[in-house]
């Protein structure tokens, strides 16, 4: 039994340092997607451009669920996690756009 409580273990420590480096990739990943984003929301402000974007919203939703679909995960789970990303993405544009004396706080929803 030792054996494979040795095994089960070493397994388990080799599954959690994927894990961990999946994590960190993903933070690299969300950090360069927000360098771009900000780049955005200045391109927006400074052209008075609304800080939100609802039809590109959408059709990123769908396009982010078909991926999922495809690849197995959960289409729910994708839209509600870039619904997260695109509230904190409009956040963004929208304290952006008030640095630049645009008016911030526009209906809608931001680009994704």
């Amino acid at each position: 039994m030792s054996g494979d409580m040795d095994a089960a273990k070493a397994k388990l420590l080799e599954l959690r340092a994927s894990i961990d480096n999946i994590d960190a990739a993903l933070v690299h990943m969300l950090a360069e997607r927000f360098r771009c984003t900000k780049a955005v929301g200045h391109l927006k402000a400074t052209h008075d451009l609304p800080p939100a974007d609802p039809e590109r919203e959408r059709q990123q939703i769908a396009r982010l669920r078909r991926l999922a679909d495809d690849a197995h995960l959960d289409p729910d789970f994708a839209e509600k996690f870039l619904n997260f990303i695109i509230h904190e993405v409009i956040r963004h544009h929208e304290a952006i756009a008030e640095e630049h004396g645009n008016g911030a706080n526009r209906e809608g929803e931001a680009q994704a």
